[in-house]
């Protein structure tokens, strides 16, 4: 029993972060979906503090869009921001998972990042096979759950449990971003200590997550 406890011990990744080894996956943010998705306005916020990080950090974005022809575009307030220098897409897509060719071709583009910062809609099915696609392919994700929504919050709860048992790593935005500092002398902390000045929406999240 204990060589099997720690074996599994073992397989689990510490979920250490770096900005030169780590993407930004924005999933479907898209207009369409804004009346639909619980805390939209709250996932939104928090997307837009992402998206400046990672511009802050020089960290790639990947965006992806589900259908767009029928959900839209992405929507303005983080569309209006996208600096090609470091967003990549919007991919269309009809496949729920963003591992679609056009994505996996701009992975290999920023070198086959180790690590993924995993956000957007909806969280039971695109998040969640999006997670399940990249673990397969051995690369940790981190999905931020405070920039993370569904329809319905049950989904949503069970989602982020189904995630966790997979070995993905269910975080939040304050967190990650401060990792990928990891130092208060890091020449970029003001600028993203501005952007996590105030806290993040809890968004109906629950203590149990």
């Amino acid at each position: 029993m204990i060589h099997c406890n720690t074996k599994m011990a073992a397989s689990k990744t510490l979920g250490n972060l770096d900005t030169k080894s780590t993407a930004f996956f924005l999933c479907d943010m898209q207009e369409k979906f804004r009346p639909h998705i619980k805390y939209f306005a709250d996932i939104l916020t928090v997307t837009q503090r992402l998206v400046e990080a990672a511009k802050i950090l020089k960290i790639p974005v990947i965006v992806t869009e589900q259908y767009p022809t029928g959900l839209g575009p992405t929507v303005k307030e983080l569309s209006k921001d996208f600096d090609p220098d470091f967003v990549k897409g919007p991919f269309p897509k009809t496949k729920f998972s963003m591992f679609v060719p056009d994505v996996e071709k701009a992975m290999k583009e920023i070198d086959n990042p180790k690590s993924v910062i995993l956000f957007g809609i909806e969280a039971h099915v695109c998040i969640q096979q999006t997670t399940l696609d990249l673990l397969s392919r051995g690369i940790d994700v981190h999905v931020v759950a405070d920039a993370c929504s569904s329809r319905s919050q049950m989904d949503r709860q069970f989602a982020y449990q189904r995630l966790r048992q997979a070995g993905a790593i269910i975080t939040t935005s304050e967190s990650v971003l401060l990792q990928l500092l990891g130092d208060k002398d890091h020449k970029d902390f003001k600028q993203v200590q501005g952007l996590i000045k105030v806290s993040a929406p809890t968004s109906g999240l629950v203590s149990e997550l």
